[in-house]
């Protein structure tokens, strides 16, 4: 590999932002300080003026392979991954067939190889029938459990008591869960189409995938975590109430801990009227006030980790009667700038941002030298001009779908080099020839 040099960039890394030299040799980083000389083999980046932070490891999203490359796949969606900063993804189980055993696992695995943009893991499903799978699966082998304890994914539904006591009791790994409580969300569902027949608004969707089915399901998650004293880690929140369930401060020690995912953060209720079925999602995006308060909990540590839930269908997918259209965002293109808004807004800081992009998700997921910018780790890091406006159009999307819910609005901050196991992926609103993802390696640690 080529050497890189980045000069006078201003990093962003271990809650500090100074001005530094980034030398890149054969992966990873090689020396950080001042008035770092370029040999002539070397190729040198000029970062005056723009801010350098560790790639985004996003730990969730659904890059729809195998089975469902009509929307998605690898090869795409790590390319859009990649165009917006993220740098290392986990990937979901809810494909054709499902990743619901170590075989699939490890199938995944090899279709990702030479294809990712990105570095890329995988989640191993829950169902009700496939405790034996989970007991036997090891860290080298899945970043997590899967169990979608809510009705988004039909054969993947795990609402049989005695499953779920066995999987939080028997898990080897953290253990993800999608929580809102199917009894309720069919109820909510009869009464709406009982008054408004297949004409169901769009704003109606956080009433029937409501505050009151997130909370008794993430509220229920916590209690058999506490029972069986599991490691969860209870995916895209969205009440203020069910910050209750979590304790501020940093993610280390923590046996419980929490995400919100990006268009919670951006979008909210009153959003619906213009975005309509674009914005649909579950769980489904809440009141303003229900995102002012996930934007503090970011700040006092009760939620520990910011992410995608990228979510690609196509537009056709979108369209027609409320219970017609697919729910799911792509947003992994846009998301680190979407979040940059609220350091614009003066509501997060950079320093925050990162932790909460970066940092904490590699401590948490126990992902090895990545995450951060230090010597010897893998050079996985993101050139953003923080002063340098983006508008969102639709000849920019790397998604296969081709849309995207941000289309039309301009971000203060563009996406200018990402640079993953040393390479250049995308420069100057271009992807380079390199497929340099790698498959993250999970060492011991919090998991």
């Amino acid at each position: 590999m080529n050497s890189l040099l980045i000069k006078d960039a201003t990093v962003v890394n271990d809650g500090r932002i100074q001005e530094h030299d980034v030398r890149i040799r054969d992966g990873r980083i090689d020396e950080i300080g001042s008035g770092l000389k370029g040999s002539g083999s070397e190729t040198v980046i000029e970062a005056g003026g723009l801010h350098l932070l560790p790639g985004c490891i996003d730990d969730q999203v659904h890059f729809r392979e195998p089975g469902l490359t009509h929307k998605g796949d690898i090869a795409t969606e790590s390319a859009a991954a990649v165009a917006g900063g993220t740098t290392s993804f986990m990937d979901m189980p809810n494909v054709r067939p499902l990743t619901v055993t170590r075989k699939a696992l490890a199938d995944k695995y090899l279709l990702a190889e030479g294809r990712a943009r990105a570095n890329y893991s995988f989640y191993l499903g829950a169902t009700n029938e496939n405790i034996d799978e989970i007991r036997a699966v090891k860290p080298t082998e899945a970043c997590g459990i899967k169990v979608f304890m809510g009705a988004s994914t039909g054969d993947m539904l795990v609402d049989d008591p005695d499953s779920l006591a066995m999987i939080f009791r028997d898990s080897p790994l953290l253990i993800a869960t999608h929580c809102e409580d199917t009894p309720i969300i069919h109820a909510n569902e009869r009464e709406y189409r009982e008054r408004y027949g297949d004409e169901i608004p769009l704003e109606a969707h956080p009433l029937i995938r409501s505050a009151e089915s997130c909370y008794k399901s993430s509220s229920f998650a916590v209690e058999l975590a506490r029972e069986h004293d599991a490691r969860l880690h209870v995916l895209h929140l969205t009440t203020a109430r069910e910050m209750e369930l979590f304790s501020p401060g940093p993610v280390d020690g923590k046996s419980i801990t929490a995400e919100v995912c990006v268009h919670h953060l951006y979008f909210d209720e009153s959003d619906y009227k213009e975005f309509g079925g674009r914005i649909k999602c579950n769980p489904a995006i809440k009141t303003k006030a229900d995102r002012q308060a996930l934007l503090q909990a970011l700040v006092s540590g009760r939620i520990d980790v910011i992410a995608t839930d990228h979510a690609p269908h196509t537009v056709e997918e979108k369209q027609g009667s409320y219970f017609e259209i697919s729910a799911g965002l792509p947003v992994v293109q846009h998301a680190l700038q979407s979040v940059l808004e609220h350091y614009h807004r003066g509501v997060l800081d950079l320093e925050l941002i990162v932790e909460k992009t970066s940092h904490a998700v590699a401590r948490l997921f126990s992902v090895e030298d990545r995450g951060y910018i230090r010597e010897g780790y893998w050079a996985d890091i993101v050139l953003v001009d923080l002063n340098k406006p983006t508008r969102i159009t639709s000849d920019q999307l790397l998604a296969k779908c081709g849309w995207s819910p941000f289309e039309g609005l301009e971000f203060k901050s563009s996406i200018i080099t990402t640079i993953v196991n040393g390479q250049i992926a995308y420069q100057d609103n271009t992807l380079t020839p390199a497929i340099p993802g790698q498959r993250i390696s999970h060492g011991v640690g919090p998991r």
